[in-house]
């Protein structure tokens, strides 16, 4: 199948009507935690609250969304005042005294929990960055740049924070230059940084020669400092969500450098292997968790449904399709795009649920909690919305 002109005008549309209709009314203004500043997303399926706790990253998250929203949609100023609340608060509560961050705090900003790594920090960069766009805020800017500098060390200087695991067994995770990857973008194309350029190559490179596997057409979620697959349990696992959303990353740099071709043949080719990874051919769906060489995987979900897989999926095969042309991807986004939007969303109350059993069946009905937040979701629906409005849909 291939996608009419009419079907990517009416493509544009949806994303646009649900994300400002559906997706963003659903969290916003009743989140805005008006007492103590930040964000209350931990809610059921109808809105009602279940824990008044904040995590961290989604704090950063939200405040991200809210400044885009305001910079590339329409100047409200109601999303410039929530932008704030969620900046002030990151700024005034999530600091440790060694200057990393919490991962998890009380609704008052007390801190309940850190973890060692630095996600809660890529994504104060990019709040703060497109926050100081929207806002002309300064120190917003100071603080976006000297952040991705601190991350850029914890990247790269081995010993900042403290080992997870021993080094028996050393191994490095797709994670870490692919959100760097993504953070750095976010902060070219809202502030810019002369430092971004280098380090999104660098990135892209050790993806490219460490992870991905033409060999068994696979891109590895975790493996040795060399690049070799660790046959272990938790080295052959695969997480075919994560490694698209790093194929769309790759595509969006593509796009940003006048459609290079070899990074749309990378992009392209780690969609095309974890698609046929993950994809669910008996029921739909993006497969959480799969083995690289088809053994039992060891988490208990592992054949759940979790919403962000999805979300990435539907920009990675759009942002391909538009890229190259390619038919299969246009065939792909619409199985994608009709599962995950029939199935994930609710509508009664709007947003997505979270957690689907393997068939399709709601598992639980939290639609936030300290993983799950307005940040996938919209961010997809966002993506898709202001890709297809660049291109004249």
């Amino acid at each position: 199948m291939s996608y009419t002109s009419k079907d990517l005008q009416d493509l544009a549309a949806f994303y646009q009507n649900q994300l400002l209709n559906n997706t963003v009314p659903f969290w916003f203004p009743r989140s805005v935690d008006q007492e103590h500043g930040g964000y209350l997303f931990m809610r059921d399926a109808d809105g009602s609250l279940i824990d008044d706790d904040k995590a961290v990253w989604i704090q950063g998250r939200a405040a991200w969304l809210l400044s885009t929203l305001y910079n590339t949609i329409e100047p409200k100023q109601e999303w410039l005042d929530a932008a704030k609340s969620g900046i002030d608060f990151l700024n005034q509560h999530c600091f440790d005294t060694d200057g990393q961050m919490f991962f998890h705090v009380t609704r008052e900003g007390k801190p309940i929990r850190k973890r060692r790594y630095y996600f809660s920090e890529t994504f104060a960069v990019i709040a703060n960055a497109a926050y100081a766009k929207a806002s002309g805020d300064e120190t917003a800017a100071e603080k976006a740049r000297y952040l991705f500098g601190k991350c850029i060390e914890y990247a790269t200087q081995p010993g900042l924070l403290p080992p997870k695991f021993t080094d028996t067994r050393p191994a490095k995770g797709i994670g870490v230059p692919m959100i760097m990857m993504n953070t750095a973008q976010q902060l070219r194309e809202t502030i810019g940084d002369p430092r971004c350029d280098e380090w999104i190559a660098k990135w892209i490179e050790e993806i490219k020669n460490d992870f991905v596997k033409d060999d068994i057409q696979c891109v590895m979620e975790q493996v040795a400092p060399d690049g070799a697959i660790i046959d272990h349990i938790d080295g052959r696992t695969l997480n075919p969500g994560h490694a698209i959303e790093g194929a769309w990353f790759i595509l969006h740099e593509a796009k940003y450098r006048n459609n290079d071709p070899e990074l749309i043949k990378l992009g392209c080719k780690m969609l095309d292997y974890m698609w046929v990874r993950g994809w669910d051919e008996q029921y739909g769906g993006i497969l959480y968790f799969r083995d690289v060489y088809s053994k039992p995987v060891q988490e208990y979900w592992q054949d759940m449904k979790f919403w962000w897989p999805q979300n990435e999926t539907i920009i990675a095969t759009l942002l391909a399709y538009t890229l190259t042309g390619d038919e299969k991807y246009a065939r792909w986004h619409k199985m994608v795009h009709d599962y995950a939007y029939s199935k994930f969303h609710d509508p009664e109350h709007g947003e997505w649920f979270g957690y689907l059993h393997r068939d399709g069946s709601v598992a639980q009905t939290a639609k936030g909690n300290l993983f799950k937040g307005p940040f996938h979701l919209p961010r997809q629906e966002w993506y898709c919305a202001q890709l297809l409005a660049s291109l004249g849909y």
